[in-house]
């Protein structure tokens, strides 16, 4: 493999120039001056690299690019040999630039305090490079900014659908959980752990539904807000476990709290709300380059009208939620399936290669939320000082197969002040039971009646899927089965 990651400061303005012929292609040459990691004494500190780019990418190099400049580039290492003057055998080596990125804010470091340099994506289509993004603190990296841009998307459209302040957790291209700003009831607010922080703004209200949901695979999440972050919103994310925020903007005080976040390397991106980015969209993958149509599906209430099931009473209230599991889905890595009630994405499944594994970790999750706000998980007896990520790891364990991890003696003392009784099967399968009136989204058909039963088991009362399965009919069925009402939307959300 030939692959070169550079990032250093340009020593001179790019050259242009362009080849001649019918079809002249521009060439840029410009020269990186790279620190040196590791030297012995006496060695120079930098290392001057002679990098090269070609058309498109030449003229972008010429008219952004700028002496002094700190920017990385990505491409490919070239040795060319050659006979000089004299007819010595030389040879020569540069970097043939195939990707670029701009290194440090569009303030300098003076202007930031020191803060501010970080990776940020080049978009050939922004004029005169002026990015939609601005990080505000930290250095959010590359899996950052693909969380932060996808997160963007889910909750600006989350917002437009429902008219509600929205707020998603990120982790690895997939949300753990999305939400609008509904109030949270009582048991929510404790299984959230926000029970202490007095009245929520339906924005930090948004986002304790969106990490509460399933907050093991949030712990570590970037999040993403639909509205300007307040100092309510702020004060909570503070204390939890969290690389980082994209958000429209930041009150004053709300940043501040921000700020202090990981000894003051917490990641805060903010973003232009009226950014529109080119209608197509392209991704290099093996050294090949893919271009497509942005997905612009506007998925609505009348996004579901196609209801297929001979129980076609869909309530707005669960058309809502279809709309929050079909969005989520959309900026979800496929396969996926997301179970949503009352305005919350309360399981989502990602990224298996089986639909039925897609429904049954969705389902697993959702049954886990519901588990959390029964009594024995309510009164568990924590001991003073544990730490909410504690209290989700214990709890987790003590709700799932492996409770005698945590309920075993020489275990349950570090955790509990008294060991609490085993939840047994029964006891957990009766508390399920009772869950209805629950979404299930899924990106693509359903290609068996499996998914159905597992669904139902977990409250499912509505299904929105695409259809076009040759086993449409059994899958109608069995929905028909149990009164589920289920709509045919016809489009495929696949995401990658």
């Amino acid at each position: 493999m030939n692959k070169v990651i550079l990032m250093g400061r340009l020593i001179r303005d790019p050259e242009l120039k362009y080849t001649k012929g019918a079809e002249p292609v521009a060439v840029a040459n410009f020269s990186l001056a790279v620190n040196r990691r590791f030297k012995k004494s006496g060695e120079q500190e930098v290392d001057f690299i002679s990098c090269v780019a070609f058309g498109k990418n030449a003229e972008f190099v010429s008219k952004y690019f700028h002496k002094g400049q700190l920017v990385s580039i990505v491409g490919r290492l070239n040795v060319n040999s050659y006979e000089d003057k004299d007819g010595k055998r030389r040879t020569a080596v540069n970097v043939v630039v195939e990707e670029n990125y701009f290194a440090e804010s569009k303030k300098t470091d003076a202007e930031n305090n020191g803060v501010g340099e970080g990776f940020y994506p080049i978009d050939e289509n922004v004029e005169d490079g002026d990015l939609p993004i601005e990080v505000l603190n930290g250095k959010p990296g590359y899996i950052n900014f693909m969380d932060a841009f996808n997160g963007w998307q889910l909750v600006k459209e989350l917002k437009e659908a429902t008219g509600l302040p929205a707020a998603t957790s990120f982790k690895h291209v997939s949300p753990a959980g999305a939400a609008v700003g509904l109030p949270l009831s009582e048991v929510e607010r404790k299984i959230y752990w926000v029970d202490d922080l007095g009245e929520l703004t339906p924005l930090a209200a948004a986002y304790a539904r969106a990490r509460g949901a399933d907050r093991m695979s949030s712990y570590g999440d970037f999040i993403a807000l639909s509205d300007v972050c307040d100092v309510c919103t702020a004060k909570m994310i503070k204390r939890e476990f969290s690389d980082g925020i994209i958000a429209p903007g930041y009150e004053p005080e709300a940043l501040e709290y921000l700020k202090g976040k990981k000894k003051g390397n917490y990641a805060i991106i903010q973003i232009d709300p009226e950014y529109e980015p080119a209608p197509i969209e392209h991704k290099e993958v093996f050294g090949v380059t893919f271009e497509q149509g942005r997905n612009e599906l506007n998925i609505d209430e009348h996004f579901f009208d196609d209801v297929v099931t001979e129980n076609k009473d869909i309530p707005q209230q669960a058309k809502i939620d279809m709309a929050i599991a079909m969005i989520t889905l959309k900026y979800t890595q496929s396969n996926s399936v997301c179970f949503v009630k009352n305005g919350q994405a309360i399981g989502i499944g990602a990224g298996q290669q089986s639909r039925i594994h897609c429904t049954r970790l969705a389902g697993n999750k959702a049954d886990n939320w519901l588990l959390r706000q029964s009594p024995q998980v309510l009164s568990l007896p924590f001991k003073e000082g544990m730490k909410r990520a504690d209290r989700d790891n214990a709890i987790d364990l003590y709700i799932g197969e492996d409770y005698m991890d945590v309920l075993a003696d020489g275990e349950w003392e570090r955790v509990f002040t008294e060991k609490p009784p085993v939840f047994t099967k029964e006891e957990k399968q009766a508390w399920i039971s009772q869950a209805t009136d629950v979404v299930c989204g899924s990106d693509a058909f359903f290609p068996f009646s499996d998914n159905v039963e597992r669904a139902f088991r977990s409250g499912v009362k509505y299904i929105a899927q695409p259809g076009g399965s040759i086993r449409d009919n059994d899958v109608i069925e069995a929905c028909n089965k149990h009164g589920i009402a289920m709509s045919f939307t016809g489009i495929r959300l696949f995401h990658h």
